[in-house]
Order: C-alpha cells, then sequence, then structure tokens
C-alpha cells in the first residue's frame, strides 16, 4: 500500500539471505526491526555492519524471543535447509508477524505434509497472519513468468522451461561443497528427484490449479555429471572426476498429456562427462498453445557473483507489503499484485 510502512524482521543471513537484509534496510517503505542469525560470530553485531552499509542501530541475535518482542509486520524466513523449523514459523505466525520465505515447498499448500499444512494454518488463523513462499529458484520463473505468458493464449498446450544456473562465483562454500567435488557414488539421485518433486512440483501445481487443469500425476528424475578435470572456483576445488554438475526434469501431467515439465542444471564446470551442453545462467521458455512462443531470459556476466544473490532475494523483498495486506493463511503467486516499490 502507497505511503504505509512495514516493520521487517530478516531470519538468516546466507547467500541471499544477506542481499535481502540489504534490501531492507535500503527499502523506502520498510523499517528493519530485528536481526536472527545462526554463526556466533555474528550474535551482537550491527546489521548493517554484516552487509556493508552504515549502522541500524539493530544488533543480530540467536534468540527468537528478541524477533518476537520487536513486533515486526513481516519476517523474512530464509534459512539454510537443514536449518528450517516448522516449530519457529509456527511461533513467528501466530505472535502476529506475518512470514515471507525462500525455503521450498511451501507456494501449494495441498503439497504440504497434512501435518505441517494443519499446523501452519492454524498459526496463522490464531495470529491473523500470512505465509507465502516464493517457490522453486524462487518463483519468478515457475509462477510468475509462466502466468504473464499463459495470458497470451486461450488453447494451452504445455510449457517447458529450461534452467541453467552456474554456481562457479557463488561465495557459499557450505551449499557448493554439499553437492560439488563430492565423489559421484554418493550422490543420491533418489533424494534429488524427490526434492525437485516436492519443491518445483508444488510450483507447477499452484500455476495449473490457478488455471483450472491441475496436474494429475508427476515424474521426477536426478542425474549428475563429473568433472573432467581439476578446477578451481571462487571458494574451492573441484577435482576431477567428482561431482561437477546436477540436473533434476521434472512433468506434471493433465490428463495423461504433459502438461508442465520444467528441467534445472547446476553446475560449477563446463567440462563434464557426459559432456552436457550448459549454457549460460538464464532459462529458456517454451510455450505450445494458439500463440506458440519462444523465449530466452539471460543475466549479464559483468560482476554476477557480486549482484547474483538478488536473484533469489528481490522477489521476496518485493513482496512483503502485498504479503502483510492479503488474507491470512497460505498465499499463492497468483493472488499476488508483486508489484516493486522504486521510490526514492
Amino acid at each position: 500500500m502507497a505511503g504505509k510502512r512495514y516493520r521487517v524482521a530478516q531470519w538468516a543471513t546466507g547467500h541471499t539471505g544477506i542481499s535481502s537484509l540489504r534490501s531492507i534496510i535500503e527499502h523506502p517503505q520498510y523499517d528493519l526491526v530485528g536481526l536472527r542469525v545462526y554463526a556466533d560470530d555474528k550474535v551482537g553485531r550491527d546489521a548493517g555492519e554484516l552487509c556493508g552499509l552504515a549502522s541500524t542501530g539493530v544488533v543480530a541475535t540467536r534468540d527468537i524471543e528478541e524477533i518476537l518482542a520487536a513486533r515486526p509486520d513481516c519476517v523474512m524466513y530464509m534459512p539454510l535447509l537443514h536449518q528450517e523449523s516448522i516449530d519457529d514459523m509456527c511461533r513467528i505466525l501466530e505472535s502476529g508477524s506475518n512470514i515471507v520465505t525462500t525455503v521450498v515447498g511451501f507456494p501449494h499448500a495441498g503439497t504440504l505434509d497434512p501435518g505441517v499444512r494443519e499446523r501452519v494454518e492454524a498459526a496463522c488463523s490464531r495470529g491473523g497472519t500470512s505465509l507465502y513462499g516464493t517457490g522453486s529458484c524462487p518463483g519468478f520463473i515457475t509462477e510468475v513468468v509462466p502466468l504473464a505468458l499463459l495470458v497470451m493464449e486461450r488453447r494451452f498446450d504445455n510449457i517447458a522451461i529450461a534452467q541453467y544456473a552456474d554456481l562457479s562465483t557463488r561465495r557459499s562454500p557450505e551449499f557448493l561443497r554439499e553437492i560439488f567435488g563430492i565423489d559421484p557414488a554418493t550422490a543420491d539421485l533418489a533424494d534429488g528427484a524427490a526434492r525437485s518433486e516436492r519443491t518445483d512440483g508444488a510450483a507447477l501445481r499452484q500455476i495449473a490449479d490457478a488455471m483450472s487443469v491441475p496436474i494429475d500425476d508427476i515424474t521426477a528424475t536426478s542425474e549428475i555429471a563429473v568433472a573432467t578435470k581439476d578446477t578451481e572456483i571462487g571458494v574451492m576445488t573441484v577435482p576431477a572426476g567428482t561431482v561437477g554438475a546436477w540436473r533434476q526434469d521434472i512433468t506434471g501431467y493433465h490428463r495423461g498429456s504433459p502438461l508442465f515439465s520444467y528441467s534445472r542444471v547446476k553446475y560449477v564446470v563446463r567440462d563434464l562427462e557426459p559432456a552436457w551442453e550448459v549454457l549460460n545462467t538464464g532459462w529458456h521458455v517454451s510455450v505450445r498453445g494458439d500463440v506458440p512462443m519462444e523465449m530466452d531470459l539471460r543475466f549479464a556476466s559483468d560482476g554476477y557473483g557480486t549482484w547474483s544473490p538478488g536473484i533469489n532475494a528481490n522477489l521476496p523483498v518485493n513482496s512483503v507489503a502485498d504479503v502483510c495486506d492479503a488474507r491470512p493463511g497460505i498465499l499463492t503467486t497468483a493472488e499476488l499484485p508483486l508489484v516493486p516499490n522504486f521510490s526514492r
């Protein structure tokens, strides 16, 4: 809402969280009121210091009670996957604070574990609050872009999205070392496929439901390619013979026909076995209907490692006002305006 101010707390300061924190501090409508961190060496430090800005007077804490006591209108909930906590999320929601989260799996309420869904919806009801999960990658490419393109169609056959993500300059050593430079025998392909079905599948189901063509079935696969030579990247070495790229493919079907398909290739090296063709970071989208379309979205290469955290952080930041003003409950991209505010 124009002219209205929003009290915002940042939860976690990793690759995406630190970008979100900086944007909250600089946003013309937001007031930073809390900062939750996980690393001991960040506790007690000023939020501005942590993200390279001037002092804000808001210091980092590990205590959820301090975050709740600040009474934020919205908490930007962005922990790593193994640090997410439904208990914490429910406490935030029932305290009266909305949540915008990059934790995957929340954009489609029907895909959530029934017990988790019941707890989250009950917390929203008690707090009069909303939860918006920004979706896979996040939901810009799996939700926002499809909705924008499909408004051009009256007969819709299928949409296919191919993503390529060069992570070699990403400043997230903990994240990268979990999935790259590892023994291929230890790569859990079944888990990769299951994660894709749960996370990407939730995003695809949300859009299909919004268009009244629900997905009846989903197939998901995961595979790897190994580096053919030792390669130095920004934060680690990827030895020859270790995992240098991952690919997940997921397809959603309506009445037996492919409706949505999504392919993601994440890589840190280009010299691979098998010799996958890996494109520069971006997406290719193919729409088949009465108005067929092909679209490429590519990012500028200059300074990519510096500004790339915004790919995941900016959509959540831009959604805060809309989420705070929305109905209580689990929200979808299809029902939010998601209009950014660029006032100075």
